[in-house]
């Protein structure tokens, strides 16, 4: 994320602040274990055979089975009623479940992600004939990020044609610090001849524009040219090309990186060259408008402001943009936790704003302590394995366990030789690990305050530590303490995925509502925590160089990915019915809370409509305008009935009916629907309106429910419901 003031941009690195990744094994010759099935979901066998063994549609030997078939068609119809009875229960006596897949032909079957529900209630189904956990599977690597949001079953979605065509033809204008033409990731020797805009320099087949806003740009003579790394990785989430071979640190990753949309169009309008670290709105506005004139489809700006005060004209632009036709794909910003926190433009009605949570992959290493290893990630700073004595440095007045954060000078010459084990916490990284250098330090281990491990970043200052620091979790804090003197060495590191860390929310993810008018944002997560993208090549002297990021910045690409791949499958629907599509079918009940990661996180503020699922996005039958239902703040004590239209618009190819329903609220608010039942004709629209009663005695707080729209007995989409009583 690039956190800005209100009223100028300003570039940070979106690398330091995550609370939850990796928790490992301390035993550095163990097997990982890796969990073998998925308590969130369940398959669930119906009564009744499926095509390929009943005795009327089973093929003949050799043969395959004739869909055209009379008996067959017959028998799928039956089937078919069969699971929508199912379906029916389901909705009576598991409402918060959600069919996700069916099947008929390999199995009499329905996939169902339990959203909180039990496995035993599933297992009370009269149709149901076995109910199990779903299997995860392992043996060949694909890119975990992709998998979480379902990018590869989507880019296969409505006879696409797979990785070869997702986002052909789209155009994505990344308003960032600008993209290295020279990474394969960005190697348009396979795309047709492009009609080139900006400066011809940084430009090619595939990144096709490249411009520079800034009010210094013209007395510095910058140029649109890549010199920070974040537009890059930025722009590799977006783009990269498919499958594009990946090492890190000299560590091989087990797959093929891919962008979301791997033959999308890229545009560089860099609004942060050269060193710059911050833009004004005016620098923004015209990169915008520039990206919207040249013909851009989708517009991703990982950057943001301060919470503001009220509407600001960028965030008015941005729903401007977004009424022409422009998906606008912005940060909620790294201000988290906390309410209050989504800064500008994010805050935008109409933007597409991202939240983050986690990818379970990460580069762990070792740090070995008296002959015990522990598990480790390596920060952004120095890489020379080191050794030598631990200096365990104490603060009395810490709030973590008395161990120093090191975010005041530490005496000259005190940690000459020496690796100190600090804590984190009250500076960023590069403070403390600087102090710790300055004082002699060869090294430094940092102990996260917070279960987890994570690659630790710069804050983008010029001045950056040169010695390695390694961060370990925190359960090992008070056995560290105790080392002090004991021999301490850096080990090399190895690719480690663990499902068991995907979908965490991150603590720094800004959360809602927004200030004055109390709307929900973010709208949706994506994966924002160790997401593995290309950076410049000069930041690993010319060849091929790739890092693990982390914030907002990070996952609001996917986003925009993830649009330029639905509009490739859908070139007529508009910027708001993409949108609709992203928010209003993501996945509920998949987040976990990143202070309890056995619980999940419910709040609509922390984590919008849910996590994306594109491969839901691009069979979206219906679209909601506003994405969101936010009533606003209501005074306490003053009981109060609200209304709010939603238009609901058919984007299926036929006519469809829609069934809607609203959670009931609590503590003296209510929430209800109508009409509960929309007919709708293929592309028609039609308005229907929540009620919010609020009682004199409604307790103070937010007040949240899901406005659920289902076909066929299945949710086909769902928006969030909010008020604020104050």
């Amino acid at each position: 994320m690039i956190i800005i003031p209100k009223t100028v941009l300003v570039l940070v690195l979106s690398i330091a602040w995550v609370t939850l990744a990796l928790a490992q094994t301390a035993n550095s010759d163990a097997t990982k274990t890796r969990p073998s099935s998925d308590p969130s979901s369940v398959l669930v066998q119906l009564n009744g055979e499926p095509l390929s063994t009943y005795v009327q549609t089973k093929p003949a030997q050799g043969k395959k089975i004739d869909f055209n078939n009379n008996s067959v068609k017959s028998y799928r119809a039956q089937l078919s009623a069969l699971r929508n009875d199912f379906k029916k229960w389901l909705m009576t006596n598991a409402p918060k479940a959600k069919v996700t897949g069916e099947y008929d032909i390999s199995l009499n079957a329905v996939s169902v992600q339990l959203n909180g529900e039990r496995k035993t209630t599933i297992e009370q189904a009269p149709l149901a004939l076995r109910v199990e956990y779903q299997g995860l599977y392992y043996p060949i690597m694909s890119d975990p990020d992709l998998s979480l949001i379902h990018a590869l079953e989507a880019w296969s979605a409505n006879g696409a044609g797979g990785p070869a065509n997702a986002g052909q033809d789209i155009k994505v204008a990344i308003v960032d610090s600008g993209i290295d033409i020279n990474h394969p990731c960005f190697d348009g020797s396979s795309y047709p001849a492009a009609n080139k805009l900006g400066d011809s320099r940084f430009t090619n087949n595939k990144v096709i524009a490249a411009k520079v806003f800034n009010n210094k740009a013209g007395n510095q003579g910058l140029t649109p040219e890549a010199i920070d790394s974040h537009g890059t990785h930025v722009a590799g989430t977006v783009g990269c090309n498919y499958s594009t071979s990946a090492v890190v640190d000299g560590v091989p990753i087990p797959y093929g990186v891919s962008g979301v949309a791997p033959r999308v169009l890229l545009g560089n309008y860099n609004v942060f060259p050269g060193t710059v670290g911050n833009a004004r709105s005016e620098d923004i506005l015209n990169a915008l408008e520039a990206a919207y004139a040249d013909g851009f489809d989708v517009a991703n700006m990982s950057l943001g402001g301060g919470a503001s005060g009220g509407r600001d004209l960028l965030t008015i632009a941005v729903d401007d943009l977004d009424q022409a036709n422009m998906v606008v794909a912005v940060a909620a910003g790294n201000d988290g936790p906390g309410y209050f926190t989504v800064g500008s433009p994010g805050s935008a009605a109409r933007a597409l704003t991202a939240g983050a949570s986690s990818v379970g992959h990460i580069l762990q290493a070792f740090v070995t302590v008296a002959g015990v290893d522990y598990p480790a990630v390596r920060g952004e700073f120095g890489s020379a394995l080191v050794s030598g004595p631990l200096a365990v440095v104490l603060d009395s007045a810490s709030p973590y366990g008395g161990l120093s954060t090191a975010c005041s000078p530490l005496p000259a010459g005190s940690l000459s030789g020496k690796i100190a084990l600090i804590s984190r916490g009250d500076c960023d990284f590069t403070v403390k690990i600087l102090n710790a250098q300055n004082a002699g330090a060869v090294g430094a281990v940092v102990v996260n305050r917070e279960p987890g491990i994570f690659t630790m970043g710069t804050n983008g200052a010029a001045v950056q530590p040169t010695i390695p620091a390694y961060m370990v979790d925190l359960a090992v804090r008070e056995t560290l303490k105790t080392k002090n003197g004991a021999a301490t060495s850096f080990n090399a590191a190895a690719y480690i995925y663990d499902p068991a860390q995907d979908n965490i929310m991150a603590d720094f993810s800004s959360q809602g509502p927004t200030d004055v008018d109390f709307r929900v944002k973010p709208d949706v997560v994506a994966p924002g925590v160790n997401v593995l993208s290309s950076v410049p090549l000069a930041y690993c002297g010319g060849v091929p160089c790739w890092a693990f990021f982390q914030g907002t910045s990070m996952a609001t690409p996917h986003l925009a990915g993830s649009a330029a791949v639905v509009r490739g499958q859908h070139p007529t629907w508009s910027a708001a019915q993409i949108r609709s599509a992203i928010v209003n079918t993501a996945d509920q009940g998949v987040l976990k809370n990143y202070s309890a990661t056995t619980a999940l996180e419910t709040d609509v503020n922390v984590i919008g409509a849910g996590r994306e699922n594109l491969l839901s996005s691009v069979n979206a039958q219906v679209a909601l305008d506003p994405v969101s239902v936010s009533f606003g703040s209501v005074a306490a004590g003053a009981g109060q009935t609200k209304t709010y239209s939603v238009a609901l618009n058919n984007l299926s190819s036929g006519s469809k009916n829609f069934a809607l329903a609203v959670g009931a609220g609590g503590g003296g608010v209510s929430y209800t629907v109508s009409p509960t039942s929309v007919s709708l004709a293929a592309g028609a629209i039609k308005t229907v309106t929540v009620t919010m009663s609020a009682t004199k005695r409604a307790s103070t707080g937010g007040h949240q429910a899901t406005l659920t729209v289902s076909s066929g007995g299945t949710e086909v989409a769902h928006a969030v419901v909010y008020t604020l009583i104050k």
